[in-house]
């Protein structure tokens, strides 16, 4: 379920900040899981950086 604020009578929804706080929340999680630090590369798997880049390639 999404919250959302009201603002004088109409809804407010930032999607980018909740967009943030879902790729925030997924890092907590793989962080806590693992047994070492996360790499550089686990890090951008888990926020899906190749899949934003749309080439998915490693640079």
């Amino acid at each position: 379920m999404t919250r959302v604020a009201r603002v004088g009578g109409t809804t407010v929804q930032d999607h980018v900040a909740l967009a943030e706080i879902e790729l925030c929340g997924e890092l907590i999680i793989a962080a806590s899981a693992a047994r070492e630090r996360l790499s550089l590369e686990s890090i951008d798997e888990v926020l899906r950086v190749a899949e934003e880049r749309g080439d998915g390639t490693d640079q």
